[in-house]
């Protein structure tokens, strides 16, 4: 079913091009009424628009999902991160988990069996986020300005998030698009940067929040990986960045004192083309699959093989 994206009355959404058609299944939550069992008759990835929710996008596979804000989102406390939503059943549960929220039957807050969102972003980049680097500083988009769905399951979802942004070097545009197949911890980011219009080679920093040091955080170039280990209710969490080692410039973790500021960063370029690519994700010990912080160095330092 195809359908336009409508235009919120957000002042970064009116800077966006007009409304992309989306392509693939419905883009917003079903009003019709569904029992719990219908969730389960079919194991996919899956990504969706919820106007309802300030324009969230969110999107998954039978192993993982990730949330990010839209332009109806307000400027404060928001950003442009990747929220990871902990799930353990490979079944979809995005709209489960928004239809009990909305009907206030239940929240994706508190976990029922299926799974839960304890992961705080605010402004930080979550999980993979990215920015621009200039002279020690990230500068980061809001939220995105408007998505176009171009594959919607059942194997992999591929959606393109547009981004405008203004930084010291000048007006930033990234073009994002992501990936998840099935079977992934991982969603692979191919983004194309325009600086004042025009393709370019920008310093681009990639960051995976710490929650205030909270989490412990590793790094290993050689295969070019950042990652972080940290508990939500006795449960371990595991979140990492993967690029080709030969993209990595730098890698830095950068304690600040301010909320949502403390990151591991991954440092690299985008091409003369203004191309990047890498991979992000996270595992959760609840899942049953990788349970231990080895276990993870290992999936990440070995995913690009």
């Amino acid at each position: 079913m195809n359908k336009k994206f409508k235009a919120r009355k957000s002042p970064l959404f009116l800077l966006a091009a007009s409304c992309l058609i989306l392509s693939g299944c419905a883009n917003e939550i079903s009003s019709t009424s569904q029992s719990d069992n219908s969730y389960k008759n079919e194991v996919k990835a899956y990504a969706v628009f919820v106007p309802k929710r300030q324009d969230d996008f969110a999107w998954e596979n039978d192993k993982v999902a990730f949330r990010v804000y839209g332009p109806a989102a307000p400027m404060k406390g928001h950003s442009s991160g990747v929220d990871a939503w902990l799930k353990k059943v490979d079944y979809p549960i995005i709209d489960k988990w928004y239809k009990e929220t909305f009907n206030k039957t239940g929240s994706y807050h508190t976990d029922t069996g299926e799974g839960y969102d304890p992961y705080h972003v605010g402004i930080s980049r979550g999980v993979g986020g990215s920015a621009i680097w200039v002279d020690g500083k990230d500068y980061t988009a809001h939220n995105y300005n408007s998505y176009k769905i171009i594959t919607n399951g059942p194997d992999k979802v591929v959606f393109t998030l547009e981004y405008e942004f203004k930084t010291p070097l000048g007006l930033v545009n990234e073009s994002k698009t992501i990936s998840l197949p099935l079977g992934s911890n991982l969603y692979k980011v191919n983004s194309e940067f325009k600086l004042d219009g025009k393709p370019a080679s920008l310093p681009i920093a990639i960051g995976i929040t710490t929650h205030d040091g909270k989490a412990k955080v590793s790094h290993n170039k050689k295969t070019g990986r950042i990652s972080a280990w940290e508990t939500f209710d006795s449960m371990a969490l595991g979140t990492g960045v993967v690029i080709a080692s030969s993209k990595v410039t730098d890698i830095k973790h950068i304690a600040k004192e301010a909320k949502d500021e403390s990151h591991i960063w991954l440092f690299t370029n985008s091409d003369k083309n203004g191309e990047i690519e890498y991979y992000a994700g996270f595992a959760w010990e609840a899942a049953g699959e990788i349970t231990t912080q080895t276990q993870w160095h290992n999936y990440l330092d070995n995913f690009n093989k």
